[in-house]
Formats: C-alpha cells, structure tokens, sequence
C-alpha cells in the first residue's frame, strides 16, 4: 500500500484535488475529519482544549465552536502552537490507525489530506508528498472569497502557515493549480497513472508541475 500526502497552503485547492484522487479510486483520509472526531463533545481532547482556552470556545450543546476558537488562534501565535501540540499528536494516532484499517482491507493507493502535513510531523507518516501549489495573489483571493474573510484575515491565515514555496521545495510531487479545474485533473490523473504503475524513476522535480 502506497500513502501519499496531500498538502498545500490555505486555499490552494488542495481538498479540490483531494476528491480527484478519490474519484479515480483513491482511499482518501482526511485530517480535518480526525481533527473533527478527536473534539466529539465528551472527548479528552476537547476537554484539554476548554481547559487551555476558557468553556468560552464550546458551543451551547458542548461542541467545539470552531469559528471562535479560530479567531483565537489566528491571531496569537503561542495559542496556536498550544493548540498543535494537543491536537496532533491525536491526529498522528487516528491516522495510523485508518491506515492499518486500509492497510488490511489491501488498499493500494491511500491519500492522506492534510493541510499541516509538514508542520505537524505528519510526512513522516507518508511514503511520498503532494503538494498543491497556487501563485500567492491567486491564493489570497481565493481564500477571501472561500471564508468571507477581509485581505488582512486571510493574509493572517496564511501567514500562521508553513510558506507554500517551502512545501514546494519539499514535495515529491506537485499539482500545479493555478489553471482550469480540468488541467488539476489532468495532473491528477497522470500521477494517479504513474503510482498504479509503481513508476518511481523519473518523478518530476520539486519545482515541475505533474504532467
């Protein structure tokens, strides 16, 4: 079984790619879904996190409000590094266990989606890297209309983030997404082609789009 991480900045399009692998018939595991689990109402973790943070982050029904907890984060970045270091190493655990899960039931190509994957260790987890890489504009924009956010929200956003060129310059593969959806899906689908085949000499270079 082959898993691929999938990363990128926020608002590069990388859950976009994300369901063009499975579409092709990729197992994708996403983290924001683990991150989700981790923080059921009753759950440890949220406790550790109402605990660090004030009850003031939990919703009425006991719920993480995300939202705020989001405005809180963004904006402090010793808060931010707080919360990482209750959340991932839970993330970390449920990941290797759906992998195991996908590892019996004789998956062949896992897509692990994961927008820390390089900040949280989680490339360790992986046997090759994605990274979906966006022009910066583009990103910005994209990211102000996808979260109705101002220009100095989003670039706050970003910036809380591993620069995307760094990702870039660690990747194995990259998705080139700065054009049409359909010339995302035609480098997914040629990569997709190329992991099926078990080809592993002659992948591209950091800085090539998949072609």
């Amino acid at each position: 079984m082959l898993v691929l991480g999938l990363t990128g900045g926020i608002g590069s399009g990388k859950s976009v790619v994300a369901r063009m692998f499975g579409d092709l018939g990729a197992e994708v595991v996403s983290a924001d879904e683990l991150a989700r689990e981790i923080v059921r109402p009753g759950s440890h973790i949220l406790a550790r996190i109402a605990e660090r943070f004030g009850v003031d982050v939990l919703r009425s029904d006991g719920s993480l409000d995300r939202p705020r907890l989001a405005k809180r984060i963004f904006s402090d970045k010793q808060a931010r590094q707080e919360l990482d270091r209750i959340t991932h190493p839970a993330i970390a655990d449920l990941a290797r266990q759906r992998f195991q899960a996908l590892a019996q039931q004789k998956a062949r190509i896992v897509v692990y989606d994961a927008p820390l994957l390089f900040e949280s260790g989680g490339d360790a987890q992986v046997d090759a890297v994605v990274v979906v890489a966006v022009d910066e504009a583009l990103q910005l924009k994209r990211l102000m209309a996808r979260d109705g956010l101002d220009k100095q929200a989003a670039r706050s956003r970003m910036d809380s983030q591993m620069p995307l060129s760094l990702k870039v310059a660690r990747a194995d593969y990259v998705i080139d997404n700065n054009g049409s959806l359909e010339d995302a899906r035609r480098q997914v689908k040629a990569l997709m082609a190329r992991l099926s085949r078990g080809a592993t000499e002659g992948d591209p270079c950091p800085s090539e789009s998949v072609e």
